[in-house]
């Protein structure tokens, strides 16, 4: 371990305690002369011990050369955190490393009660560690106060950035004192970080460890490829095979969690849930169940992704892939931490093998391709652990001697070790039969080439079954065959010929297969929603569908008698045949109509002549009348009003001139034309103004709805 002289006394005596031997890379680099006292912008991987270290980090800036802390009377330092599950993991590692100190540690996460929280701060804290939401609402409500802040810590500060808390995080800081110091960890320094700490810190100390370069050389990735409806029996049977002492099963959505908590529960594993939806208290209690033995399952969504620390959390299984490499690191990284070993089973469908390959190639990951552990390898693994069982070698004590021989006295050695295999068995959960893939694909994460496709080869023994839809419901091979394999647990190889009728389908599965599939359908031999299948007896009859008459070779286009055309012809129809060309013209082919007007409907005219024909256009029995002549057409100017006397007259391509004074007409203005029509020689009495005042020498209004200019005498 590094000289207990280059680190805080409290700080080294808490470590002692805690049997630590020696140091990580990150934790080394915090006893370096140039980052004592300055602004820290640490990179380092998941499980690197980032929480000791930046503990050992705050000691100076916090007591000096003092053994232990001064007074509590106001925070002299802040630790933010992205959730509240690592918020707490961060105060319990603080509480030791700081016992001998005499620190005052509170929390401030959301969830928990927010009055005992103001309590604490006011009786006095050291240390506040707390999620970016809860802290900002006790700064605005006045109870959490930072003029004594002497150093603010960012852990998983790229986690806090993702998951949207840039705005409070830069309203906590800038709450805080200026002269303080600013340490930012983070597994990644993104743009955001760099930005964020361009903005907060000065001239900050750039820490990068050496094992960046070799991430997660603790954990063995396995990548599991199984059928698409086998993947939660595949997580049953890894979580046997491996028998882990916490094991963590990560899922993309809550639905999933909840679900696969049920179905582990109900098959004998002691499991708890870690999810968004459930409060604080259930997710505490849900954790401390795994530190203290009392479960060894845990299935969480992408919440237990980051910083939570279970020390003997030795297999991580990805049940839902994640999404990107990001998320395959940190979640990989609950296992494999601080020296110990661990397991990243991935599940892969095989429809998602080319995405879980290039997801292992963007983070830099070999895996080993492979199956899961059928029944016959978790049995065996069972039984190399009964045989390699501790208990074995431990020595016969006195107060057990007088049963061990009453017992093979009794039963005899074979009855007993049977007895004592039954009951290595009797408490844990049977393994799955899964559906047998195809080939695993050479290293390297390539498929094997595939052999030419033959000739069908009839199944043998086959076994007949009918399916409740056909032709008219839209049945297709494409979508039956994949819902056959899901309902019954076979493969497509033991299935043969698929014959689809109008109302019914006909499906050929292989004897060895058949059994299979009636026990997977169940008594209600229903596959999905109306689909229901029937097994028949013997081979079913064709189809009674006629067959389709032979066609010709010069039969393209016509399906009819071939009478009309002569011997070798080719018909055309009607659209193929070549016209002659028209120059670009409109051509109608369509032969002139001997009445123009015979589709026309019949006139609605009420000034029909007298004796024509009702509803008959043109009259037939009518000569047309003659047209009235045309008048003769007005000269141009008799539509123009005279020209006034004032207005000398234009010159040729000059406007009109005015001869009393005023301006010339505009250039574009051009004279009213006279309106030719009636023009009233009178106009109607215009509706008489309303009084200023009302009074009885007031003029009388005109009466409502009488004519215009009509008077009501004054009431008397």
């Amino acid at each position: 371990m590094t000289s207990k002289t280059e680190i805080h006394p409290a700080i080294a005596g808490a470590l002692a305690k805690r049997g630590y031997e020696t140091l990580t890379p990150v934790q080394e680099a915090m006893l370096a002369s140039d980052v004592r006292d300055a602004d820290l912008l640490v990179s380092a991987q998941t499980g690197s011990g980032k929480t000791v270290a930046f503990g050992i980090s705050l000691a100076p800036t916090l007591m000096g050369d003092e053994a232990t802390l001064p007074r509590a009377d106001l925070p002299m330092a802040l630790c933010i955190a992205p959730t509240r599950e690592l918020a707490l993991q961060v105060e319990r590692e603080l509480t030791w490393l700081y016992a001998d100190a005499g620190a005052r540690i509170a929390t401030c996460v959301g969830g928990m009660n927010m009055t005992t929280e103001r309590q604490t701060l006011k009786r006095g804290v050291h240390i506040v560690v707390g999620t970016p939401g809860r802290l900002r609402d006790h700064i605005d409500r006045g109870s959490l106060d930072l003029s004594a802040m002497r150093a603010v810590v960012l852990d998983e500060a790229d986690e806090m950035l993702d998951l949207g808390f840039r705005d409070d995080l830069q309203f906590i800081l800038d709450a805080a004192p200026d002269q303080r110091r600013t340490l930012m960890f983070s597994a990644t320094v993104p743009t955001g970080i760099a930005n964020l700490a361009k903005r907060y810190q000065t001239k900050a100390v750039r820490v990068t460890t050496a094992g960046d370069a070799k991430q997660h050389l603790d954990i063995e990735y396995r990548a599991l490829t199984v059928a698409p409806n086998d993947r939660e029996n595949a997580v049953i049977n890894v979580l046997r095979y491996y028998d882990a002492k916490n094991a963590i099963v990560f899922c993309s959505t809550r639905a999933t969690v909840n679900h696969l908590t049920a179905r582990f529960s109900n098959r004998g594993f002691s499991v708890v849930a870690l999810s968004g939806e459930l409060s604080q208290n259930e997710r505490t209690h849900a954790l401390q169940a795994l530190r203290d033995g009392r479960a060894k399952v845990c299935v969480a969504t992408d919440v237990a992704a980051r910083g939570l620390d279970l020390p003997d959390l030795e297999l991580v299984i990805h049940a839902d892939l994640p999404k990107n490499p990001e998320g395959l690191l940190h979640r990989s990284g609950r296992t494999g931490r601080a020296g110990r070993k661990g397991v990243s089973a991935l599940i892969v469908p095989y429809s998602a093998r080319r995405r879980t390959e290039r997801l292992l190639s963007d983070a830099r990951i070999t895996a080993a391709w492979a199956r899961p552990p059928s029944a016959d390898e978790i049995l065996a693994r069972d039984d190399e652990r009964l045989m390699g069982d501790a208990s074995f070698e431990a020595d016969v004590a006195e107060d057990e001697a007088t049963m061990v021989a009453a017992l093979l006295e009794k039963h005899g050695p074979e009855k007993v070790a049977a007895a004592l295999m039954r009951l290595h068995r009797a408490g844990r959960s049977s393994p799955e039969e899964l559906i047998d893939g195809g080939p695993v694909s050479a290293p390297g994460g390539t498929y094997p080439e595939r052999a030419p496709r033959g000739e069908h080869v009839p199944i043998t023994n086959a076994v007949w079954f009918s399916l409740s839809l056909g032709r008219k419901q839209s049945a297709e091979p494409r979508w039956i065959l994949p819902m056959i394999c899901r309902a019954g647990n076979i493969t497509k190889t033991d299935i043969g010929s698929i014959k689809i009728h109008d109302l019914e389908t006909h499906v050929e599965i292989s004897g060895a297969a058949a059994a299979k599939f009636e026990a997977a359908v169940g008594p209600t031999r229903t596959l999905e929603k109306n689909v229901t299948i029937t097994r028949m007896d013997g081979v079913p009859e064709a189809s009674a569908r006629p067959a389709r008459p032979p066609r010709s070779k010069d039969d393209d286009f016509n399906r009819g008698p071939r009478s009309d055309y002569a011997p070798g012809e080719k018909a055309k129809p009607d659209y193929a045949k070549k016209r002659p060309f028209t120059g670009g013209k409109k051509r109608d082919d369509r032969p002139p109509r001997q009445d123009a007007y015979a589709d026309k409907k019949p006139s609605s005219r009420v000034d029909v002549p007298s004796g024509a024909k009702a509803g008959a256009w043109p009259y037939d029995d009518v000569a047309p009348a003659p047209k009235p002549a045309a008048d003769k057409p007005r000269a141009a100017d008799a539509y123009q009003k005279p020209a006034p006397d004032y207005v000398k007259p234009a010159k040729p391509g000059k406007p009109a001139v005015r001869t009393d004074g005023d301006k010339p007409f505009a250039k574009d203005k051009k004279p009213k034309r006279e309106k030719i029509g009636f023009k009233p020689d009178f106009k109607p009495d215009a509706k008489p103004a309303k009084p200023h005042r009302k009074g009885p020498g007031a003029p009388a209004e005109p009466a409502s709805g009488g004519e215009k200019g009509l008077k009501r005498k004054p009431k008397s």
